[in-house]
């Protein structure tokens, strides 16, 4: 069953691609900011391998949720959380809380969250390591479809998509 305030944040390529050795295979400037535009003032769950890939630890201006299976685990302003459910439990009072990566959490939450807000690059990834999970889109319903063109700053088309599942 859905989690009413959860939400799925994630930029995949034609083929389900989201990374290679824990790094983003393309950089889209807009999707950046569009990223800190959603998630600004909110919870964020992630895994350790995302969290380790940040750029800039923790996010600022969210509560960062670090989920991990290693109960020594602790991460400077993190909330640690050692099972889904621990995760979940830390954004019950929050208005809303996004899942960003990286593959395994997806899988794990992609039953459980009520929105998806996509970016879709439109190119294909060969050497990517590591993919998003099937979304079988009958379960979605389209509530916004912005496409974005490549420019001197964005190498490939993309589209933003934002989707809540069906009742």
């Amino acid at each position: 069953m859905a989690v009413k305030n959860l939400s799925l944040i994630v930029a995949i390529g034609e083929n389900g691609e989201i990374g290679k050795n824990n790094e983003l295979l393309w950089h889209l400037p807009n999707d950046l900011k569009r990223f800190k535009k959603l998630t600004f003032g909110h919870a964020v769950i992630m895994g350790e391998n995302t969290y380790n890939s940040l750029p800039h630890k923790p996010l600022s201006d969210r509560k960062n949720i670090v989920l991990t299976i290693n109960p020594m685990q602790r991460y400077a302003a993190c909330y640690m959380a050692y099972s889904i459910e621990q995760a979940i439990d830390l954004c019950k009072n929050e208005e809303k809380a996004f899942v960003m990566g990286g593959a395994s959490i997806y899988n794990q939450f992609l039953p459980l969250v009520s929105e998806l807000y996509l970016t879709k690059v439109h190119a294909e990834f060969p050497e990517a390591d590591v993919y998003f999970p099937y979304i079988d889109y009958s379960e979605w319903i389209l509530q916004e479809e912005i496409v974005c063109y490549a420019d001197e700053k964005h190498q490939y088309d993309y589209t933003f998509c934002t989707y809540k599942r069906k009742l």
